[in-house]
């Protein structure tokens, strides 16, 4: 039978029919710890009865209507936001890739608004930042672009984590008008910088009237122990941040907000989205934010995390054939010397749900509510796939 969905996926052979918290249940029956949470999307699990009751008491009154009129919960999702945040003001659509596309139109207006006619955006090496055309060019990876050349002009490159980088492209480029950054590099390793890194950025960025965007789409909504992954850096505020992943819990929504000269920069006109916004997401959105402050699931993610590192570490620190452990919160990346994508299908055996990326970096995202015999679990079975990877690499035979 020919396959009518676009095959723009490298699927695994496995589908899931119903999911309990930190657990999936297969079409046949099988349950998968999940370590993944749809690539930090399920940050409260799957069906979470708090979700379940929001959405179903939201579409039993309205779904949708239009952003022609006011939205309650819309507002009341922005006020929540930008309380927990520090920022102030919040432009909401529906995926990561959007915000991130409304944080390139604030840059690029900005720019206009002090007389730059083209107007540069300084990225990072080993981003990601979405699939659209301005953000696959954003995007620090030359293999995920070079079959949609030409790309979008504006951007300048820069190594991630350089600093003397960041300020000699600056230096050369006098149209220069914003600094775009993740936090924490997700799908280029979990790549986590230097501590004092984001502070130089900020100070620069203030130093030269840049902008800096941060985007959290994977680091935000409690991924790394504090809702937003700058805010573990004292006196640091962005002018824009991105999200998107955890802020819906599997519902689609995005978002981008503003502070200080990045605020009212997109007027009536400027910007817009049929869906972003609605009734619904914006209801269930508000449930997540609301339910991680009531089971104080920040706290789980920093004492778990402890207990996860620490047992990786253990098991696997003086591994040989193992580089690197890197964690903050519960984004783990276990970097081999070899490459590993072969341990995605492998852990299905296993009865657990994995990612590699950069070809050698083990990428486990589990959600915030696992509890610490789940995380004993996850780490007894991944660090399993692990040694029998790296004893196949001699032996010739994969267990």
């Amino acid at each position: 039978m020919t396959n009518t969905v676009m095959p723009t996926y490298d699927r695994l052979n496995i589908a899931f029919m119903k999911g309990k918290g930190a657990w999936l249940t297969s079409t046949n029956g099988d349950q998968y710890l999940d370590a993944l949470s749809g690539i930090a999307v399920c940050n409260l699990g799957h069906s979470h009865p708090a979700i379940t009751n929001a959405i179903a008491d939201q579409a039993s009154n309205l779904i949708h209507t239009s952003n022609i009129y006011n939205i309650p919960l819309q507002q009341q999702l922005a006020d929540k936001l930008t309380q927990l945040s520090g920022m102030d003001q919040v432009f909401f659509c529906n995926s990561g890739a959007e915000a991130n596309e409304t944080a390139i139109k604030i840059a690029r207006k900005y720019g206009h608004s002090k007389g730059i006619d083209k107007p540069v955006i300084i990225v990072m090496d080993g981003s990601f930042h979405g699939r659209t055309m301005a953000t696959l060019t954003a995007t620090g990876n030359f293999k995920l672009q070079s079959e949609f050349e030409p790309l979008v002009p504006g951007f300048v490159r820069v190594p991630y984590n350089n600093l003397n980088a960041l300020k000699m492209a600056v230096s050369c480029h006098s149209d220069a008008i914003a600094v775009m950054l993740e936090p924490v590099q997700g799908e280029g390793g979990i790549i986590i910088p230097d501590a004092k890194y984001l502070v130089a950025v900020r100070g620069l960025c203030t130093q030269l009237d840049l902008l800096m965007m941060v985007d959290e789409v994977q680091t935000g909504i409690g991924r790394t122990g504090e809702w937003f992954a700058f805010q573990h850096t004292e006196k640091l505020l962005p002018d824009v941040m991105m999200l998107a992943k955890g802020l819906g819990n599997g519902i689609p929504i995005g978002a981008c907000l503003a502070a200080g000269k990045a605020i009212n920069v997109l007027q009536a006109g400027s910007h817009a989205s049929t869906f972003g916004g609605n009734p619904l997401s914006c209801r269930v959105a508000l449930t997540v934010l609301e339910t991680i402050e009531a089971q104080t699931l920040l706290s789980n993610v920093k004492i778990l995390n402890k207990q996860i590192i620490d047992s990786f570490k253990l098991q696997l620190g003086n591994m040989e054939g193992v580089e690197e452990i890197r964690s903050m919160g519960f984004m783990f990346g276990i970097e081999l010397t070899i490459p590993c994508k072969e341990l995605v299908a492998k852990a299905l055996d296993k009865r657990i749900l994995i990612n590699v990326t950069t070809d050698n970096v083990i990428r486990l995202l589990p959600p915030l509510v696992l509890n610490s015999n789940e995380a004993d679990e996850m780490v007894d079975l991944v660090v399993k796939l692990i040694i029998d990877l790296l004893a196949s690499q001699k032996t010739g035979i994969f267990a």
